[in-house]
């Protein structure tokens, strides 16, 4: 696009600019506009894994709800509350939805199509998506309620907690290809790293659905105990970039898998038609965000301590076992630096899948003897009482 500008009269600098411009326009509106046809979809999944049947009157296939849905909401009233802290509480939610869209900007949807190549791609996500986390603080704090900022208190805990796995997960891919860059390690996938690391990659998926907040994980909005969490004095189209920021980030989560692990673009002729590694990249995230829907209308709601301690005394200290066993077994594998096609990959990925598969029975191993010991203290504590063992077990939870 920058030499069709030159070609017209425009200098190299403006045409830069313009070109710049544009990519961001295009990308932001891509991601704004998926948000309407992935509510719809989710939707629709949501129906048919809870034996219901979703949206269908307004439009074909009930296509256009989402557009009705939008209007509705921007009609809705603004209302703030006395004392809010009026700065604070309008931008938690525009921060909300930024946090997502600038993700996009390294987001490689093709051989050539990239917002912006940075080569620390990888350290450019850490850091746009914490301003998620942000978002949410300022929300709970500006909104003058005391149920939003316990909401909001116990939100940036969860969201912290497992940004922890989350960076020991990112930290494989960018060991295995050398690179933090996206493109980079979209291409050194000659075998996508799901096939070697596939312990790193359910890591990242746990790591990533707690962290846009979504079931198990969603008690950043636990109606039952928090009247729907640190946005509950939004109203209108401020509550709508919250539920806008939330479709798009369980997208993104599953765009970046697809990049991370399945080798993004990468396909037959892909290198050749930019349009063909476009399509195979959305195929690859349609395929994660689906897996995460499935979990999110499958499995109930958490606890916020079982939350964290699934975390930091499971989660964690499986990913940190889980990124210096992959390292060690990396820098025995000779010449790891000398691969180049799919031949080349063969053996590493072997190696790494076999560790893997160990680690998987060795984790699994632990759990069974984790829970063998648990269900003889329960049963040493009935045979000292009345009561039967369920509720032993309830009361001792």
């Amino acid at each position: 696009m920058t030499g069709l500008l030159q070609d017209v009269g425009f200098s190299r600098d403006l045409a830069v600019l313009i070109a710049k411009a544009v990519g961001v326009i295009v990308v932001a509106v891509f991601g704004l506009l998926w948000t309407l046809l992935g509510i719809w979809l989710e939707r629709k999944w949501a129906a048919r894994f809870q034996d219901r049947v979703g949206p269908n009157r307004v439009g074909p296939f009930g296509l256009i709800q989402t557009v009705a849905d939008t209007v509705k909401i921007l009609l809705k009233e603004d209302i703030m509350n006395k004392g809010v802290d009026r700065w604070v509480f309008n931008a938690a939610p525009i921060l909300s939805v930024l946090a997502v869209t600038l993700i996009w900007a390294v987001v490689p949807f093709s051989a050539a199509w990239i917002g912006t190549d940075l080569n620390i791609g990888v350290l450019y996500l850490l850091a746009v998506g914490s301003l998620g986390t942000v978002a949410v603080i300022m929300a709970g704090w500006g909104s003058n309620n005391k149920y939003a900022l316990l909401a909001a208190f116990r939100a940036v805990a969860q969201l912290v907690s497992y940004e922890v796995p989350l960076v020991l997960a990112l930290l494989v891919p960018v060991l295995l290809s050398g690179s933090m860059s996206t493109q980079e390690i979209v291409r050194q996938q000659h075998i996508w790293y799901v096939f070697a690391v596939p312990l790193t990659v359910l890591i990242f998926l746990i790591s990533s659905q707690a962290e846009i907040g979504r079931g198990p994980f969603d008690l950043l909005e636990a109606e039952s105990e928090l009247v729907s969490g640190f946005h509950i004095e939004y109203s209108g189209m401020k509550f709508g970039m919250f539920y806008v920021a939330e479709f798009l980030h369980a997208f993104t989560v599953g765009v970046l898998t697809a990049i991370l692990f399945l080798g993004g673009w990468k396909g037959p002729f892909a290198e050749d038609v930019a349009i063909l590694g476009f399509f195979y990249l959305m195929i690859k995230s349609l395929f994660v965000y689906w897996l995460l829907v499935w979990v999110r209308m499958t499995l109930p709601r958490v606890r916020i301590d079982h939350l964290l301690d699934f975390n930091w005394k499971f989660l964690v200290p499986v990913g940190l076992v889980n990124l210096l066993v992959v390292a060690f077994v990396w820098k025995l594998i000779p010449d790891t630096d000398q691969i180049t096609s799919f031949g080349d990959a063969v053996v590493p990925t072997l190696a790494l899948l076999l560790v893997n598969v160990a680690m998987f029975l060795g984790i699994g191993a632990l759990l069974a003897d984790r829970g063998h010991r648990e269900r003889a203290r329960i049963q040493a504590r009935v045979a000292g009482t009345d009561l039967p063992a369920e509720s032993v077990a309830g009361a001792g939870d």
